[in-house]
Parts: C-alpha cells; structure tokens; sequence
C-alpha cells in the first residue's frame, strides 16, 4: 500500500462517522456508569499517602465508566466500523490490543477529570451541582482524536493493506 493509500484508508470519512456514532453509544455508557458511580455510589475522593497524592472525587468512577464502555465500543466496532479491517487474529487479542492502545484515551480522559476536579467550580441547577459531572463529556471529548488514530492504526491496521 502506498503512503497515499495508507493515508486515504485512516482520513475515511465513514470510517471516521462510524467510528463517532460508536463512540456515541461508548459515552452513553461511559457517563451512566460514571454519574452513577459518583451520584448515586458515592464514590468520593481517594487518599494516595504514599505518594503524597489525593485523587478528586469522580476519577476512579471516570476510570470504571471508560472500561466498560471501551469493552462495549470495541465490539461494536469490531462487527462494523472496521468489520473489513480486522487483521485475521483472533477477537480477544484486538480486545486486548484496543484496551492497550486507548491507555492514551483514557490517560487523557483522567487527566482532565482531575485538573477540572481540583477546580474550585460550583453550577448548581434545580439544586444538583452539574459540575461534579461535567468534567466526564469534556473528557470523552478530548480524546476521541487520539483514539481513533490508534485503534485505526494499531488495533484493526486499517493502514496494513
């Protein structure tokens, strides 16, 4: 395949719309779980005192939101986004690759939950403080650029040819 090629096979553009309209359905899930856990749950803050860390409240409900909607994503795409790019191995070792490559995604994810979460911000509407759960979108947002290129290029080796 030439670089041409390889290029035009990653800037698909319904490649790209499927791979949003999955990742659609991936942040429904992911902010369910991650409001749940952290409205409804409870989950706060976590005390790091080894490492002289505080976690912010919502980062380990962001960290169990984004798994299950990367396991729930990567079917999806597996059976359509890229259903003619797989590279012949098994489904489990794409699952295992994909959960490794969107490590990225989700380190970028974290990384804005916690700097938003340390942020001194109140926007309560009907009594409920939306900013607790705000930084969740604004996350998934962030990396969705990020994840697409490296489960196109990594996972289903839409470049390979």
């Amino acid at each position: 395949m030439s670089n041409r090629d390889a290029v035009d096979e990653l800037v698909s553009g319904v490649r790209f719309g499927k791979f949003l309209s999955v990742g659609a359905v991936g942040a429904v899930f992911d902010l369910t779980v991650s409001t749940l856990l952290l409205v409804v749950v409870g989950i706060g803050a976590l005390s790091l005192p080894w490492v002289g860390l505080s976690v912010p409240p919502g980062v380990l409900a962001k960290l169990v939101g984004a798994e299950v909607a990367i396991v729930i994503m990567f079917f999806i795409n597996e059976y359509w986004t890229f259903a003619d790019e797989s590279d012949g191995g098994p489904w489990p070792r794409r699952l295992a690759k994909s959960n490794f490559v969107r490590v990225g995604g989700l380190g970028i994810q974290v990384t804005v939950v916690w700097l938003l979460g340390l942020l001194d911000v109140t926007l309560v509407v009907a009594g409920f403080d939306f900013w607790q759960v705000a930084p969740f979108p604004l996350a998934i947002a962030a990396s969705v650029l990020f994840n697409y290129v490296a489960e196109s290029l990594f996972t289903w080796r839409v470049t390979a040819g």
